[in-house]
């Protein structure tokens, strides 16, 4: 998703809140909790500006935060669409066999039987039925969504770049 240097983006701020400087954020991780728990965030990279959090609730489906150098609605306006970050230690570790998305971005995707490669994963696509691996498969071929199930799912090799997947019948042809 994001290289090391430039951070793990974990929300989007989507509008401004009130008349003292809130925003409203819209989370772009897996583990949207998170986002009431951070103190300090950086805006669009980690060289980008480091903003103190001084509060964060829900409010419906958005995190709607403070910072403490925000102090009215029009610098808060000037935040619209920017990124949050944070740095990529500062990651909850994930149990065995889960990842973050950023981590499948890029990996290769091949058949589990026969072993044939299928494409790269460009990126992760949230449906709220279950999410989809969008896997590019060359110029010449529509991308093919790839349901993120543990029974399609069958290895995971981050250092060696790849995913195996059991492809469920006819998933390809529907392209």
């Amino acid at each position: 998703m994001k290289d090391k240097d430039e951070g793990i983006a974990v929300g989007q701020i989507v509008a401004a809140w009130g008349l003292e400087g809130a925003v409203r954020v819209y989370p772009t991780t897996d583990f949207p909790e998170r986002l009431l728990a951070l103190r300090h965030v950086w805006l669009g990279s980690l060289s980008g500006p480091r903003l103190e959090v001084t509060e964060s609730r829900w409010q419906g489906t958005v995190a709607v935060m403070r910072f403490a150098s925000v102090h009215d609605r029009t610098a808060a306006e000037r935040l619209r669409g920017r990124q949050l970050v944070v740095p990529r230690q500062e990651l909850p570790p994930l149990p065995e066999g889960q990842y973050y998305w950023f981590q499948l971005v890029g990996l290769e995707v091949y058949t589990a039987n026969p072993r044939r490669l299928l494409g790269r994963v460009t990126r992760m696509v949230r449906t709220g039925a279950h999410d989809l691996f969008e896997v590019d498969r060359g110029a010449d071929q529509p991308p093919l969504l790839i349901p993120a199930l543990k029974q399609v799912v069958r290895q995971v090799d981050l250092e060696g770049g790849s995913m195996e997947v059991e492809l469920p019948a006819g998933l390809e042809e529907v392209f």
